[in-house]
């Protein structure tokens, strides 16, 4: 039994972690990864996209999600040396929140965040780097986001 515990806590955690490398997304659609090349949504998706992002509920939880990330790091010191997947799935939160036709993969490394995949205009393109700089411990943003207009399904 001794032997046992340790061996369950070391599984649950190696699970664990293997389970947060994921990109953190804006939308199911977005690219798996900030190398991926972005595609236009189909105007079906991105209209539901700015339905789910612009529903009340999904909004309430985004600003809920964004002061339990301030909050915990201002009680920790300030959380300026953040971990990657912690500051990527903060950085994603703000963009789903301010750009809501979206399809953003966010990836963080040592305060760098890349940002890639589509907006609908230059207007929500201009945003991700200020809104991205917003939190803290970004140290620079790497954005390789296009403007690409839904467009029909064929």
């Amino acid at each position: 039994m001794k032997k046992f515990i340790p061996l369950l806590l070391s599984t649950v955690l190696v699970i664990g972690a293997a389970g947060c490398q994921n990109t953190a997304k804006t939308s199911a659609n977005a690219p798996d990864n900030t190398n991926e090349a972005p595609k236009s949504p189909d105007t079906q998706t991105a209209q539901t996209n700015q339905n789910d992002a612009q529903n009340q509920t999904r909004k309430a939880q985004l600003n809920s999600d964004i002061r339990a990330h301030e909050q915990r790091n201002n009680a920790t010191g300030g959380g300026t040396n953040r971990n990657g997947n912690a500051l990527a799935s903060e950085v994603r939160d703000k963009l789903e929140a301010n750009i809501p036709d979206s399809q953003l993969s966010v990836q963080a490394n040592n305060g760098i965040v890349t940002v890639a995949g589509t907006v609908a205009n230059q207007q929500d393109l201009n945003k991700i780097v200020p809104e991205a700089s917003k939190i803290k411990g970004v140290k620079n943003v790497v954005n390789k986001a296009l403007v690409a207009p839904p467009k029909a399904k064929s």
